[in-house]
């Protein structure tokens, strides 16, 4: 039988101390019911004592429904000195309107006598008085041992005392905090081995990553036999932030044998991370584990040869499990094995394996120059089509111009003038834009419109320009990458030169060129279709 390993979420509140981190109430609740759709325990879903945010959460998730997940508030023991019925933060705990609290104490006695500035007793009874009181009224109690491993490595047996204390006073679970995230796994694992023997309720882990152990940390826990992982989605949090919940369920689940969250729902694993991060409006790492979108990327020909013969050569488990995606990169380092992957990926037939072998040298020349087509999808598809038999350059250009006016503190205006030929027909187009690249796009549109209507349906989402080398200061080569999209797609295109305009119009060229050759492709798979269904009915 499977054991069960607890997960506890603290995205929305540990989390949110990270910096550049900063959730609305609104998003703190989406994030909740996904978490609780995912199948996570616990949701700890803020500090409803210290902030009016964090209370206007609790007072609209009063309204929610959650199928999965136990909503959790966060505070701390009374303060010193004071009536426990009588503390701020307690009242706010109890009003939160939650089954569930968590309060956190100090086992560390640096932190009682020089931080809180009290005695170790008076401590104690904090703890005791604290986890009583909301036992009392019929609250779970989950208590966060803070500060455990420093306060155990330097008074053992003061915090002993204080894990003793919270159990005596009903405490549901004792949760053991690397806060400051310096203790080794193997310390870890020591301490606990003396420790659990001692505790007789359920036990967690609460790991901070200072030291970049975090997920290891809480794996070593698990295996020491806590039942709960405290964590956040994608390790936000504090400093270095807190344990990465996500490799931590993958491993629990895919490697070691736990049960953490339902099986069918962890090929929603990375769907959670990259909904997180939009959220929290952070940008998703590509190399994180198990997730990222370099997770399953390969980039190496000889990688690639091998993942093409048995995918698990290079990859420590199949990418779908996760949610996740196998992806060949190519580069100047790439082989046939890469082109011939990477053209099937992208619907193109390769006819003749010579193919291969150019358009690897062609990519490898692009490259030196400052290419990187690992970015820019788009104009790889173009590149590969130019090699087959079946393309055709839909309009050449003649000549273009581009101009910028301004007079005196006036804002500047930019024009483009374009003469392109399609078949035997030429066009002349001017345009204005808000720059010179705008109106260089607009003067290619305005130009290619009568002939390939279609144009219209796409629209340039972003621009981005690169120096490669600045050595050369103001003459240096720039790389400019353009993503575009139209109702169905979104795809990235690259030009590069020592001219900005220069390199625009590469990645604006090929872009348009992406559109109209994916839309022939369309329009003659339609026609095949139809034809197949015209010889149908004739039978």
């Amino acid at each position: 039988m499977q054991r069960q390993v607890i997960i506890y979420d603290t995205t929305l509140r540990d989390g949110t101390q990270g910096e550049y981190i900063s959730l609305s109430a609104e998003d703190k609740l989406r994030i909740a019911r996904k978490l609780d759709e995912f199948g996570i325990h616990y949701i700890e879903g803020g500090w409803p004592g210290s902030n009016p945010k964090d209370a206007r959460f609790f007072e609209m998730a009063k309204l929610a429904t959650f199928q999965n997940a136990q909503l959790t508030a966060f505070g701390s023991t009374r303060k010193a000195n004071i009536k426990v019925e009588e503390d701020e933060n307690i009242k706010a705990l109890l009003n939160a309107g939650v089954n569930t609290v968590t309060i956190f104490g100090k086992s560390w006695d640096l932190h009682v006598t020089e931080i809180l500035a009290t005695t170790l007793e008076e401590n104690l009874s904090m703890i005791y008085d604290s986890v009583a009181y909301l036992k009392e009224k019929g609250k779970e109690v989950i208590y966060d041992a803070e500060h455990f491993f420093d306060g155990y490595k330097n008074n053992r047996e003061y915090t002993i005392k204080t894990i003793k204390t919270a159990m005596e006073a009903g405490a549901d679970y004792i949760v053991f905090c690397d806060t400051n995230g310096g203790t080794m796994p193997h310390e870890i694992e020591e301490i606990l081995k003396e420790v659990l023997s001692m505790v007789n309720v359920r036990t967690g882990i609460h790991a901070h990553n200072d030291s970049g152990l975090a997920v290891a940390n809480s794996i070593t826990a698990v295996r020491c036999g806590v039942d709960m992982v405290q964590g956040t989605i994608n390790g936000y949090g504090e400093r270095c932030g807190n344990a990465d919940l996500i490799p931590i369920i993958a491993n629990l689940q895919l490697k070691m044998g736990y049960k953490c969250i339902p099986p069918e729902k962890l090929k929603h694993l990375t769907e959670l991370s990259r909904f997180v991060s939009e959220i929290a409006n952070m940008p998703p790492l590509p190399q994180r584990p198990f997730v990222g979108k370099s997770a399953f990327a390969h980039k190496a020909g000889v990688h690639v040869s091998a993942i093409i013969k048995n995918p698990f050569a290079y990859e420590h488990i199949d990418p779908s499990l996760v949610g996740n995606r196998r992806r060949v990169l190519v580069s100047d380092l790439s082989g046939k094995s890469n082109i011939e992957y990477k053209a099937k990926e992208l619907g193109v037939e390769l006819s003749d394996k010579e193919y291969s072998r150019r358009i690897v040298e062609e990519i490898k020349r692009l490259e030196d120059k400052g290419y990187y087509f690992e970015a820019a999808e788009g104009s790889l598809f173009v590149l590969i089509k130019r090699f087959t038999e079946d393309f055709e350059e839909p309009f050449k250009l003649q000549a273009l111009r581009v101009g910028i006016e301004k007079n005196g503190s006036e804002a500047s205006s930019c024009h483009a003038t374009i003469k392109i030929t399609v078949g035997n027909e030429e066009e002349i187009t001017a345009a204005e834009g808000d720059g010179p690249v705008n109106a260089l796009d607009n003067a290619l549109r305005k130009a290619l419109s009568r002939f390939f209507p279609n144009i219209n349906e796409m629209k340039l989402v972003d621009f981005k320009v690169r120096v490669i080398d600045g050595t050369e200061g103001t003459a240096a080569k720039v790389r400019v990458q353009i993503e575009s999209r139209d109702e169905n797609e979104i795809w990235t295109t690259i030009g590069v030169s020592e001219n900005i305009i220069e390199a625009s119009w590469q990645a604006l060229v090929d872009s348009i060129l992406y559109k109209l050759i994916k839309d022939k492709e369309k329009e003659l798979k339609y026609k095949e279709e139809m034809q197949h269904v015209r010889e149908g009915n004739n039978i």
